[in-house]
């Protein structure tokens, strides 16, 4: 059973490891894609913290992550340079000693070549004692997995690779289904319906985003649950909400019935 203590969905956090998207430098775009494999595989993304190198904040932030969700991933800090400090800050969370693997090594010195795999290229090999690896098939250097965390890298296209390496070794929940409904209408000519209407069906979670596109406003509906019947009974419901308040949907967008994703209405 899960930490939310049922069998159908699995908690899960996000530690963002680097000064770089703190100060602004870098845009964090692993955050999207996260969430969205997580919730395809009935992982809920609950909690997203981006922290500094420091060891201090990655060791409590491991530590307070791995009591508290099923799954925890990390990206950044594992690579050559003197400031990646995430596989030394993990092994201290978990009271390991940090030890060259050899298997990490190996897929290291492969892809360098021995002569080209210096003191900071061969420092990618070291993990927390008793950790699994996850293999990097963009630029060989791993990332790991102990206990619940899995230490991943923070360039975009080598997290990708790892996260879908992970994504096939662990447990998984029931996916997540989710319906959107676009609209005309002002969220405040909503909003007391949209209540009634989150009381009435409270296995569904319900979320308002206006938008403002092409110099008209809108707004955007999405309705997010595992029971299908539910999912569709309650979009059903706000769509008639909106044809009450004079307007018609623009655009429905149904996960729960593929054969209807994106049609127009």
């Amino acid at each position: 059973m899960s930490k939310t203590g049922s069998f159908d969905t699995f908690s899960a956090a996000l530690a963002i490891i680097g000064n770089e998207i703190l100060s602004g430098r870098t845009q964090d775009t692993n955050t999207p894609w996260v969430a969205e494999r997580l919730t395809e595989r009935g992982i809920v993304l609950s909690e997203v913290r981006v922290i500094p190198d420091t060891e201090e904040g990655i060791i409590r932030t491991v530590r307070e992550l791995s009591g508290l969700y099923d799954y925890v991933f990390t990206t950044g800090g594992i690579g050559p340079t003197h400031d990646d400090i995430t596989a030394e800050c993990v092994a201290k969370a978990f009271n390991v000693p940090l030890v060259r693997d050899e298997q990490a090594f190996r897929m290291l010195e492969e892809h360098y070549g021995l002569e080209q795999l210096t003191p900071p290229r061969a420092k990618m090999s070291m993990v927390p004692q008793g950790s699994k690896l996850i293999p990097n098939p963009v630029s060989a250097a791993p990332g790991f997995n102990i206990e619940n965390v899995y230490v991943m890298a923070g360039v975009p296209r080598i997290m990708q690779a790892m996260l879908d390496h992970v994504m096939g070794t662990i447990v998984a929940g029931k996916p997540i289904l989710s319906n959107t409904v676009a609209c005309g209408l002002a969220e405040s000519a909503l909003a007391e319906d949209l209540s009634a209407l989150a009381e009435r069906y409270t296995d569904i979670q319900i979320g308002s985003y206006p938008h403002y596109r092409g110099g008209v406003l809108g707004l955007s509906l999405v309705l997010r649950g595992m029971n299908a019947e539910s999912l569709d009974a309650a979009t059903q419901e706000l769509i008639d909400l909106i044809r009450k308040h004079g307007d018609e949907p623009r655009a429905l967008s149904i996960k729960s019935r593929p054969d209807v994703v994106a049609t127009k209405i």
